[in-house]
């Protein structure tokens, strides 16, 4: 087997599709069917159906067998690649959401940078929590974590933290009370961030009643920066709210609402089937992340 047949026919199994896979690839069809047809005669089974009157394609029972092994394998072929090549052996990359990176994980990522004969390299990026599924089925990341449990038949997620949700107005507000109702705020001047799918729902009945906010924001810097109007408020987990309070002079307030919104939930998630070359980099970072998030009160899940 070649990694261009086995890197083919997984980009096949992602799109369901022949033509998107070679617009994915930067390839000529002919070529995708090529590769394709190469790997089922190496096996000698049927991989891929295409039902008459269908421009997607489906797995057989032999293609949907294969799939696990072929991640498996290129998962070996990349590493050979890093052995090849002398890459560090403690390697690792994360992808994170924006307030993750931002509001939970910064101090930790400092710590171990400056840590003492410290030999991991790290690659952090941000994306939403959908991206962050993808990246990691494809191998492209070691460890993600997200705000949303999503299905994927080859990803594990844990929760990780369980965070309660407070009002945050400017610190020039003049509604300074330790405990506030939504109705008590103009629903005009929210800066409104969608935490989640249930917080959304939440927020709907509660606080936008079916109207669309004035301003919805997907970055912790925008929700930092918008916040200096008097008039401005938000909703936000207990995380973002500690570090937006080390930034700017704010007022942090309970919610009154009889009905609470839903905490907000992070969750870890892995491949089932890693790169054996990143564990040793991906088993000292939970170690240290776990040690970390243990001296703050941010409602850890053990």
């Amino acid at each position: 087997m070649k990694q261009a047949e086995i890197e083919t026919f997984l980009m096949i199994v992602k799109t369901k599709n022949i033509t998107k896979t070679a617009e994915n690839l930067f390839l000529s069809q002919p070529t995708v069917s090529h590769r394709l047809k190469c790997l089922e005669e190496e096996l000698n089974v049927k991989l891929l159906t295409r039902k008459k009157g269908y421009k997607q394609i489906e797995l057989t029972a032999q293609g949907e067998e294969f799939v696990p092994i072929a991640e498996r394998w290129l998962s070996l072929w990349q590493e050979m690649q890093q052995l090849q090549h002398g890459r560090e052996k403690l390697y690792l990359s994360i992808g994170c959401t924006d307030t993750m990176n931002t509001t939970i994980l910064f101090e930790l990522y400092r710590n171990l940078l400056n840590a003492p004969a410290s030999d991991m390299n790290m690659k952090i990026t941000t994306h939403y929590s959908y991206e962050i599924y993808g990246l990691l089925e494809n191998h492209e990341i070691d460890l993600g974590f997200v705000y949303h449990h999503l299905h994927f038949k080859n990803i594990v997620a844990e929760p990780l933290l369980k965070e309660k949700m407070y009002i945050v107005q400017s610190g020039d507000t003049k509604l300074k009370k330790g405990r506030i109702h939504t109705d008590e705020l103009d629903p005009a001047e929210e800066i409104f961030v969608s935490w989640e799918a249930n917080y959304q729902i939440w927020h709907d009945q509660w606080v936008g009643k079916g109207m669309r906010p004035r301003v919805q924001v997907d970055t912790f810097e925008l929700l930092l920066h918008l916040i200096s109007d008097a008039r401005r408020w938000f909703i936000a987990p207990v995380s973002v709210v500690e570090r937006i309070r080390d930034l700017r002079d704010v007022q942090v307030s309970e919610i009154a609402n009889k009905t609470q919104p839903p905490e907000r939930i992070t969750y870890k998630i892995r491949h089932k089937y890693p790169n054996e070359s990143t564990q040793k980099a991906v088993q000292l970072f939970e170690e240290k992340m776990m040690d970390y998030l243990k001296t703050k009160n941010w409602g850890l899940i053990i």
